[in-house]
């Protein structure tokens, strides 16, 4: 048992887990910040083509007689999620974009290749030859 709680100890204090806990975290808060930004400002806007009573008004009924199927709630998630998803391409670009700066592309240098061994032997032989 002992081991198995140093094993979680390392492994909750790796750096990795700890900035994974703050990417939650973050990504938590900005949710909420979209969440808002779409019920005050998107909604009020789509209102317009639909009932401000009902939310964006565009609910198909069932015939049971329930709720209905709540398509004005479904495109406000749709609308949560493209702007995230563009916020994070847009931020994912970034961070690419400046490790590559500090990355710069190392240049590929042929080694020159001198004779091999059986060619300088070659030429001894033949230096020695000529003497």
């Amino acid at each position: 048992m002992k081991k198995f709680l140093n094993e979680f100890k390392e492994f909750a204090l790796r750096g990795n887990l700890i900035d994974l806990s703050l990417g939650v975290l973050i990504g938590g808060a900005f949710t909420a910040l979209v969440s808002s930004f779409t019920e005050t400002i998107i909604k009020p806007i789509l209102n317009v083509f639909g009932n401000p009573a009902d939310g964006l008004g565009w609910v198909i009924p069932l015939p049971n007689g329930s709720e209905g199927l709540q398509i004005g709630a479904f495109i406000s998630a749709i609308i949560n999620f493209l702007i995230m998803a563009f916020v994070i391409f847009i931020i994912m670009k970034s961070i690419n974009r400046l490790s590559s700066l500090g990355h710069k592309e190392e240049e590929v240098v042929e080694e020159v290749k001198g004779p091999t061994s059986e060619e300088l032997l070659t030429e001894i032989r033949d230096l020695l030859k000529e003497k």
